[in-house]
């Protein structure tokens, strides 16, 4: 009697085990959550408004890098893509983090931030599928001696991390 209700509940504790675990999976999708036909992406140059000099081009190759490594759109040439990635860097600055123990008013660390607005369309209907403002990269570093070479050697960091941002968002707002 009681190794026939042991057996009971263990297949009671196992079906439920096994419903939790099938429950748990029932919004999961297997492949890309992407609208349907879009499987390639163009990548045009970014449009560069912050004044800081090759920030379009660095960002741009990030960008294509990013898609690349991620995989659920392919970059083709705009005339054969499914959809088009347009975006405008609108902000580069730098914020101070910490500052020297002896001098109080100059910054020992900097945090680097590139501030872009996304546009993600349909080629044929020039439809918009989405659209974000404020996307941000960063990159923190320290300025030991030179800032402008400290500002410098950031700078891919945070394009790299911007692009990332813009991939993320683009492939995942689905």
């Amino acid at each position: 009697m009681k190794s026939r209700m042991l057996t009971r509940l263990c297949v009671l504790m196992t079906g439920i085990g096994l419903l939790a675990t099938v429950s748990g999976c029932t919004g999961y999708k297997l492949g890309s959550n992407l609208p349907a036909g879009i499987r390639s992406v163009a990548v045009p140059v970014f449009v560069n408004q912050t004044g800081q000099p090759g920030l379009e081009t660095l960002t741009t190759g990030a960008a294509i890098q990013e898609f690349q490594k991620d995989g659920a759109l392919s970059v083709v040439p705009r005339n054969e893509a499914d959809s088009v990635l347009e975006v405008t860097m609108t902000r580069y600055f730098l914020t101070p983090l910490r500052y020297r123990e002896n001098k109080t008013t100059t910054a020992r660390e900097y945090r680097l931030t590139i501030r872009a607005d996304v546009i993600f369309r349909r080629t044929s209907t020039k439809e918009i599928l989405s659209q974000t403002s404020g996307i941000e990269g960063y990159a923190d570093f320290e300025a030991l001696s030179d800032l402008p070479s400290a500002q410098r050697n950031a700078l891919p960091k945070a394009s790299r991390d911007l692009a990332h941002r813009i991939v993320k968002t683009v492939v995942e707002f689905w």
